[in-house]
């Protein structure tokens, strides 16, 4: 065995791990989970809860699994009598003052305090002659509200503005029975991450105002995704219920953003839930656009395109996904072709200071890197220009370029894929439904050069489809080519012809990402 690892047994399963490693985390490499409330992998160690209590053998009295380093030879005992007794007298003391709001409560369903009660609390209460202490609701300011009569005090929000957000506004006020959560007199919990918070609560006491009675845990449905925010590309869970997004949570990834996600990116779901939606393919027509199906639309722009030759612009969104960009290019691979996106950036950027290589990034767009490296330039100011005498303009929107009411005018055969209609896209030749990134599978270039998927979460609304099918439909129709059934089929197509993309594989991506080579694409921007 190597210096560097020690083995251990917990609960009659040896376990080998890196030395340093505490006993609770060993635990869940052996598939058991020790309960803990404190405890929590992105914060300092604070052992206050005594929830993890379990027995090493040899050790004088049980000991909290999470402050103690797993050794060479250890036995523990999770389950034995003396540590079950103590944890659920834990349990039992937590529940005196605790309210029965469970019917209510926004946690209900994913409350920890609900499923250590069930695995291994009493069956009945022994203070049932006493009344519960009751606090009013406090408004911490910002997205936060704290429920003080059902905090546990496990000070998991004090550690994370202390030492991950670094700004000390929190603190355990009082003494006893009469402890409760504080917040500085002259301070509100407005941090750019403070949403943070609300995550890391094990119990309902820190609750969101936006996410306030929208949904119980089991109404939701959850699925893997990314952050459109910004360029740092966080992984986040997005959940929804009734095929609208009720929240977006962050999902660890150590090498993105570990365990959190900023508030800006907490609220990037409200434009994927817009109901101003284009539900149906539109050709022009002698009265104006008209509504028709996707073979006749398909058609109508495959004849425009294999008519028209000379300068074509593309005015893509960087919240396109990199299988898109890719197909845009390939299906105007024919043309003088200048294009480019648009980048809102912000001046400065908001660390969360605790946390290395983590911020809200001045790029307020999760595919910029992607863009760039399937040649789709910045300069979008001179592909805005460049449309007037353009034979050929494709654009492709999700509604992030908020075009102006003439930009588009002066275009002579106007393609628009687009999630809404907007006054400047009025006079297109062709009008394809796309879908956001919310209802479809994709993939990201965050500003590191990780390639990240992101899935679909909720159905597209009418008959819009991803812009990866419709560009490879298009694709298919004018070069006869085999049209893409799935996102996993064109990136495996880009991979293998784009440098920037060797290697990779849609499969091998899984949920963590990989990193992309540093090659840039063909370089087709605005100045080529």
């Amino acid at each position: 065995m190597a210096e560097d690892q020690v083995t251990l047994k917990i609960e009659g399963v040896d376990v080998t791990v890196p030395r340093g490693t505490t006993v609770l985390e060993a635990a869940k490499r052996a598939g058991i989970l020790i309960p803990h409330y404190c405890y929590h992998p992105g914060l300092p160690v604070s052992g206050v809860c005594r929830m993890c209590l379990v027995t090493v053998e040899g050790a004088p009295g049980l000991q909290i699994a999470c402050a103690i380093d797993a050794t060479d030879g250890q036995v523990v005992s999770v389950f034995d009598s003396a540590a079950s007794d103590a944890r659920q007298a834990v349990l039992e003391f937590l529940l005196i003052n605790h309210p029965l709001d469970c019917p209510i409560c926004d946690q209900a369903g994913e409350c920890e305090l609900q499923d250590y009660v069930f695995q291994e609390g009493r069956a009945r209460t022994r203070y049932s002659d006493y009344p519960k202490r009751f606090s009013p609701v406090e408004d911490f300011g910002g997205d936060v509200l704290y429920v003080p009569n059902r905090c546990i005090l496990c000070t998991r929000c004090i550690r994370f503005m202390d030492h991950a957000a670094e700004e000390s506004v929190l603190n355990v006020s009082e003494r006893g029975d009469r402890a409760f959560i504080g917040i500085h007199p002259d301070a509100v919990l407005d941090h750019p991450w403070a949403g943070n918070v609300v995550d890391l609560c094990p119990v309902g006491s820190l609750i969101s105002k936006d996410f306030l009675h929208k949904a119980y845990a089991w109404q939701l449905d959850r699925t893997p995704g990314i952050c459109t925010g910004c360029s740092q590309g966080c992984n986040i869970t997005i959940e929804t219920r009734d095929n609208s997004i009720a929240r977006l949570r962050p999902r660890t990834n150590e090498d993105v953003n570990r365990y959190f996600m900023c508030d800006h990116g907490r609220f990037e779901y409200r434009w994927m839930n817009s109901g101003d939606r284009i539900e149906a393919p539109l050709v022009a027509g002698a009265d104006g656009l008209v509504a028709t199906d996707w073979s006749q639309a398909i058609a109508r722009c495959a004849e425009i395109v294999k008519g028209v030759s000379g300068k074509a612009v593309a005015l893509v969104s960087p919240r396109a996904s990199c299988e898109s960009l890719y197909l845009v290019r390939q299906l105007l691979q024919d043309f003088e072709l200048v294009s480019a996106c648009p980048v809102e950036v912000v001046e400065g950027e908001q660390p969360l200071p605790g946390v290395p290589n983590l911020a809200l990034r001045s790029e307020r767009a999760p595919n910029v890197e992607g863009a760039a490296r399937l040649g789709h330039g910045a300069e979008y100011d001179k592909a805005l220009e460049a449309v007037k005498d353009a034979a050929l303009v494709f654009v492709l929107d999700d509604g992030y370029s908020q075009f102006g009411d003439d930009e588009l005018s002066g275009s002579q055969n106007l393609i628009y894929l687009g999630t809404s209609l907007p006054d400047a896209a009025r006079n297109s030749s062709v009008v394809f439904p796309m879908s956001n990134a919310a209802e479809e599978d994709g993939t990201y270039v965050n500003r590191d050069g990780r390639v990240q998927r992101y899935m679909q979460a909720k159905t597209a609304p009418g008959m819009a489809r991803p812009a990866w099918w419709i560009t490879g439909a298009l694709l298919s129709e004018i070069r006869g080519t085999d049209a893409p059934a799935t996102a996993g089929e064109v990136f495996d197509r880009m991979a293998a012809s784009e440098s920037a993309f060797a290697g990779l594989s849609y499969e091998t991506l899984g949920t963590q990402g990989a990193f992309a080579s540093k090659a840039s694409g063909a370089g087709v921007g605005c100045d080529s």
